[in-house]
């Protein structure tokens, strides 16, 4: 998948230390931003793809106060632009190393940069979890997707299936069956996961049906995808069926690659763990959005755990000459 970026606006060259580095410009990093900016600090966001991440895979956004529906899109943009607006430098770039040097962070790019900090916020977000499955990897963009908006188009009158059960999975299966002719929704459990709202659009829809208690052995074709071999849980069977594509949405992957595993603390899964101020256990570094261990994934909780980190690490860690001067403009508009 691609995005335009005509007119992104980032730095070719950037200054050699900031108080604030965020690394990911989602709404979790954007949201950082707004608020280091507000509370004085000299601040960078990082992003080697897109500002917005995932909100721009998503097709219309429902839940985020103020608007009923925007497109992911729409709203990438407007973050940005608000923070662009409060100042903040953005770099297109790939970081490859963070090292904690007491005094100050170091920012190590994959260029060879390097950027010093007072304080590091780490808003690096996910990529979606794959199944794993034989022919997954062979058929990828060829009838294998982790992203209806951008590659729904392609299977038009077609027979899909959406591999999950969460609110993702099931809002997806419903924005393709909007374009598909079938929509099988394959579900390992015999219930979805997915918040009654979505339930309840994805059971009104004529052409989306399910299979209940299932998961796919492998992806078969020639030259794109031809057909699934699916399992039957409960009684073991074990059989192949056409399909022309199949959309995976069984969870998010943490982007720590760039991190020395050995300097923080993550769970069972690779999420980062953090403290309610949104930091990690190596003072001065956070971590926020689809990246840390946490209950609820939305854009709405990104947003909220940037605001909580930058304001944190304001406190923490930058000049107090630059607190005092900023402690009634946030009171007031926080």
């Amino acid at each position: 998948m691609f995005f335009n970026v005509e007119g992104a606006n980032k730095k070719s060259e950037i200054k050699q230390q900031y108080d604030v580095v965020i690394i990911g410009g989602g709404p979790a990093g954007i949201s950082a931003a707004i608020y280091a900016l507000q509370g004085g600090a000299s601040t960078l966001v990082i992003e080697k793809a897109i500002e917005g991440g995932q909100m721009n895979l998503t097709d219309i956004i429902e839940n985020y106060p103020g608007f009923k529906t925007i497109k992911g899109e729409e709203l990438s943009s407007l973050m940005k632009e608000h923070a662009e607006q409060f100042g903040a430098d953005f770099y297109d770039g790939k970081v490859i190393e963070l090292k904690d040097e007491d005094s100050h962070k170091t920012v190590v790019m994959e260029n060879g940069k390097t950027i010093k900090s007072k304080a590091i916020i780490i808003a690096s977000g996910s990529y979606p979890r794959k199944l794993g499955v034989k022919g997954e990897e062979e058929f990828s963009s060829r009838g294998v997707s982790y992203c209806a908006s951008c590659d729904g188009h392609f299977f038009k009158n077609k027979k899909i299936a959406v591999v999950g059960g969460g609110n993702t999975a099931v809002e997806e299966a419903v924005y393709l069956s909007n374009i598909a002719k079938e929509v099988y929704i394959i579900h390992r459990r015999e219930k979805l996961r997915a918040d009654k709202l979505y339930q309840d659009r994805a059971f009104s829809r004529n052409n989306i049906k399910f299979k209940w208690n299932s998961v796919i052995e492998e992806i078969k074709g020639k030259d794109k995808v031809e057909s699934l071999v699916i399992k039957n849980l409960k009684n073991d069977e074990v059989y192949e069926e056409p399909f022309d594509g199949v959309f995976v949405f069984v969870g998010l992957v943490p982007e720590t690659s760039f991190l020395n595993k050995d300097l923080f603390d993550f769970d069972e899964y690779g999420f980062l763990i953090t403290d309610e101020n949104m930091e990690t256990k190596v003072k001065g570094i956070y971590a926020v959005g689809d990246v840390r261990k946490k209950e609820l994934r939305q854009i709405v909780t990104a947003v909220s755990d940037g605001a909580i980190a930058a304001s944190h690490a304001i406190r923490e860690y930058v000049n107090e000459d630059q607190i005092s001067s900023t402690q009634s403009i946030n009171r007031v508009r926080s």
